[in-house]
C-alpha cells in the first residue's frame, strides 16, 4: 500500500497536468512613445497551443486614464492583456474601441466591465448577430469552453463612411469609419498628433489578409487613402508594427490582384482558372497564403461577378 498510493498520486497530477489548458503566449510590447503601446500577439491562427491569441492590441494611457484598442477572442486573452497592460501603466482603463466585429478583436471586452465600449454603428450591429458564432469557432478550434466569454457590444457607435474627432484623457484622435473594407463595419483610430494610424485588420503585415467579410474593392479605395495621411507609424491588426511604404506595397498587392481577378473574369475565365495565371509570387512569402489564397480569390472574384449585373 505504501507503494501504491504515492504511484495513484503521480497519475492523478499526471492527469491534472494533461488536462490544464496552455499557457497563453505573452504579447510582444512596443513603445511607440509615451503614450501609445503596441501588445503584439502572435502570427498563427488559433489553435490549442495559442488558446486563440493572435491578435494586437493597443494601450494608449492619457491624462487621467486609458485606452485599450482591441481585446483578444476571449474573457481569459482580456484578462491576460490587461495585467501587462497594468504593467505599463496605473491609469484606469475607461474606454475600449473595436476596430471590427470579428471575435478575436471583440470578445475579450468581457475583462474590461468597467470601460465605455466604443465601435462604428455597423460593428456593434455584427457583434450582437454574430456574437455566439465567434463564440462557438473558438471553442472549437481551442477544444475548450469559455463560458465566461460573451459579445458586450458598443454603447458609443459612430455612423458609415464618417471621420469624428474625439478627446479621451486629453489624447485627441479621429475615428475613421469608412463605407467597408475588411468588412461593413470598421473603425480605424487616426492619432494626429502622434501620427499613429491604429488600423485593425484594414491593414495587417507580412500576413495574408483575410477577404471573407469585405468589400474588396472598397477596401483597396481605403488603402489608397490611408496614403494621404502625414503617418510615419502604423499597428496593424496582425503582424509586426510599421510604416507608411509598408500600407503602400499591401495596397499595390491588393489592387494588382483585383485587377488580375477582374481580366480574367473579362475573359470568360473562372476563379479557379484564373488563380493559375495570376503572378502571386509577393502573396506567397505572406503567411497564411495556402489557407487564405483561394477564399480570397473566390471573395473578389463573386464580387467582380455581382458588379456585373
Amino acid at each position: 500500500m505504501k507503494y501504491l498510493l504515492p504511484l495513484l498520486l503521480g497519475l492523478v497530477l499526471n492527469f491534472q497536468s494533461l488536462a490544464a489548458p496552455a499557457k497563453l503566449p505573452e504579447p510582444k510590447v512596443v513603445k511607440v512613445n509615451e503614450r501609445v503601446f503596441a501588445l503584439l500577439g502572435p502570427m498563427e491562427l488559433p489553435d490549442r497551443k495559442n488558446m486563440g491569441y493572435m491578435v494586437n492590441s493597443v494601450l494608449l494611457v492619457g491624462d487621467s486614464g486609458a485606452i485599450v484598442v482591441d481585446t483578444g477572442f476571449t474573457d481569459e486573452i482580456g484578462s491576460m492583456l490587461a495585467k501587462n497592460m497594468a504593467k505599463l501603466t496605473r491609469k484606469p482603463i475607461t474606454h475600449v474601441i473595436n476596430t471590427h466585429h470579428h471575435g478575436d478583436h471583440s470578445l475579450g471586452n468581457t475583462a474590461f466591465p468597467g470601460a465605455k465600449v466604443l465601435s462604428s454603428e455597423e460593428c456593434r450591429k455584427l457583434v450582437e448577430a454574430t456574437g455566439p458564432e465567434w463564440i462557438a469557432l473558438i471553442e472549437s478550434l481551442t477544444g475548450r469552453k469559455f463560458p465566461n466569454t460573451r459579445s458586450v457590444p458598443a454603447s458609443q457607435v459612430y455612423p458609415k463612411s464618417s471621420k469624428t474627432e474625439v478627446v479621451i484623457h486629453g489624447v485627441k484622435m479621429v475615428f475613421w469609419v469608412p463605407d467597408a473594407a475588411h468588412t461593413l463595419g470598421d473603425l480605424m483610430i487616426w492619432l494626429p498628433d502622434d501620427q499613429v494610424l491604429l488600423s485593425g485588420d484594414v491593414i495587417v503585415n507580412k500576413i495574408t489578409p483575410n477577404f471573407r467579410d469585405a468589400k474588396v474593392k472598397e477596401w483597396i479605395n481605403t488603402l489608397a487613402e490611408v496614403q494621404t495621411l502625414p503617418v510615419k507609424t502604423i499597428v496593424p491588426g496582425h503582424g509586426p508594427v510599421m510604416g507608411k511604404a509598408d500600407a503602400a506595397a499591401m495596397h499595390q498587392r491588393m489592387a494588382s490582384l483585383y485587377a488580375g481577378i477582374e481580366a480574367g473574369y473579362k475573359a470568360g475565365l473562372t476563379d479557379g482558372e484564373i488563380r493559375q495565371k495570376l503572378d502571386l509570387t509577393e502573396w506567397k512569402t505572406l503567411k497564411h497564403f495556402d489557407e487564405q489564397m483561394g477564399g480570397n480569390i473566390n471573395k473578389a472574384y463573386l464580387e467582380i461577378e455581382a458588379a456585373a449585373f
